[in-house]
């Protein structure tokens, strides 16, 4: 009937003014009994209303809210279907233009990523493989040696942060797949710790391992994409609890769970930081250099083993991070 919600809002208010003006004429007239039909009519009315009210404005709000709700969540590129011409349908037609519109910026930072992570890659790798060369030369000794550590070093961080970005793509392409098989996670966790063992022990950074009590069952995963995990967390505790020194490792069942704990002593997170320390690029308040999405990667890992990742500041100091992985995906 009308194409605003506050055109129709506005004549229901004043036919229902217009009624009750006409009841109380009839009630002071004496028109008992068509007062009374008055009031009823009232009350049918006004029940219409709500109903109306609820049809019309509440439950689509309540769509609204949630489609916004999964943009927010990354589901760009959604469209929701316009069922009326008043506000709430240009409402609707703005959510999904601004949806389509994220998904079109999305995706070619996506794709920019991705071209130049690949760019990159090839001259990271000459560079590595030259400063390692020359590395090994007798001729070079003193700071010309240390510099060239220096290159080398700088070029296996790049590479990493490159990798990272490569991971991120194809997690935002749907290419990230996983192998999965039957995998022991106390050998995949033991052998991420002495891979990354000698790099903690350069940095100073002692590891207290606790295994489990008892033997844990086999369960399905990609080993690869664990180890990846592992050696990411333990890069985080190294990075920026490193101060601490000590990083405790614990691996245990837990409720139907292979848990796996990684506990640092450095400062924690700041409180206000802590539910967004997952989201892809958030880095806070660090001044540590990266890239801000190795735990958005590792939480994406996790989830499509159906575990869990989860982040809290330990009692007593430092960061925990646990990571939580079904016994079985049935």
């Amino acid at each position: 009937m009308f194409r605003n919600l506050r055109t129709q809002l506005l004549f229901s208010g004043i036919a229902a003014l217009v009624l009750l003006l006409l009841s109380i004429w009839a009630i002071t007239r004496f028109y008992i009994t068509f007062a009374v039909c008055i009031l009823t009519f009232i009350c049918i009315y006004i029940l219409f209303l709500i109903f109306w009210f609820r049809h019309f404005v509440s439950e689509p709000i309540d769509r609204l809210t949630d489609f916004a709700n999964e943009i927010a969540s990354g589901s760009y590129g959604r469209k929701l279907e316009g069922r009326s011409e008043n506000e709430l349908g240009r409402l609707t037609n703005a959510i999904n233009d601004m949806s389509e519109k994220v998904a079109v910026a999305e995706k070619s930072r996506t794709d920019f990523i991705s071209q130049v992570s690949h760019e990159l890659r090839t001259p990271l790798t000459a560079i590595t493989g030259w400063s390692e060369t020359i590395a090994f030369d007798p001729a070079v000794q003193g700071d010309s040696l240390r510099g060239i550590n220096i290159i080398s070093k700088e070029a296996e961080r790049l590479t990493g942060m490159v990798t990272e970005l490569l991971e991120f793509t194809r997690i935002q392409d749907g290419r990230f797949n996983l192998r999965i098989q039957m995998v022991d996670v106390e050998e995949e966790l033991e052998d991420a710790l002495f891979t990354y063992g000698k790099l903690m022990k350069q940095a100073g950074v002692d590891v207290n391992y606790s295994a489990p009590d008892d033997d844990l069952p086999m369960i399905p995963a990609d080993p690869e994409r664990l180890k990846q995990v592992f050696l990411n967390i333990l890069d985080n505790a190294m990075t920026h609890g490193g101060e601490g020194k000590i990083i405790d490792v614990t691996l245990r069942r837990d409720s139907g769970y292979v848990r796996v704990d990684f506990r640092d002593y450095g400062n924690g997170i700041p409180e206000a930081e802590l539910p967004h320390v997952k989201e892809k690029f958030y880095k806070g308040s660090s001044k540590n250099r990266g890239t801000g999405i190795g735990l958005a990667v590792c939480d994406e890992i996790v989830m499509r083993h159906k575990g869990r990742l989860e982040v809290c500041n330990a009692d007593g100091g430092g960061c925990l991070v646990s990571v939580w992985l079904p016994m079985s995906t049935r």
